[in-house]
């Protein structure tokens, strides 16, 4: 766990939280991690433009990382909502998902959002990965 923040042993932030912004990446509540809309950055938080594909690809590798610190993998990701730019991308993302989220069995909802800034895709994600004993 990167920042102080802590509710309970159960319910704590994850990651390093924005000062400009009013939420954290990640927040655990129990066996579950609730990830915040991600967008396709690089592992030195900068962030990636390219083709839906490209910017799909990096948003997945965007959550992993933020999961990575609870031990969590994509594996374990349990639900994705998907917030295109455009939907006319949607074939060619989908094909990039799958690419990225490997054998995951998850459910998903992709739609349309206009408040999509700067980039062609933003996710957010709920993992379940129980809690080990002494967290």
């Amino acid at each position: 766990m990167s920042d102080s923040t802590r509710k309970s042993a159960s319910h704590y932030a994850i990651g390093n939280k924005n000062p400009n912004l009013p939420f954290h990446p990640a927040v655990r509540a129990g066996d579950f991690i609730f990830v915040s809309g991600q967008v396709p950055k690089d592992e030195n938080n900068n962030m990636i433009s390219g083709t839906i594909e490209e910017e799909t690809l990096a948003t997945l590798k965007t959550i992993a990382r933020v999961i990575a610190h609870e031990g969590a993998t994509l594996s374990d990701v349990v639900r994705i909502t998907t917030y295109l730019e455009d939907t006319r991308d949607f074939g060619r993302y989908n094909k990039a998902f799958l690419e990225g989220i490997g054998d995951a069995v998850l459910a998903r909802t992709t739609v349309e959002a206009k408040a999509v800034i700067n980039t062609k895709i933003e996710m957010d994600a709920i993992v379940y990965k129980p809690l080990q004993a002494g967290k």
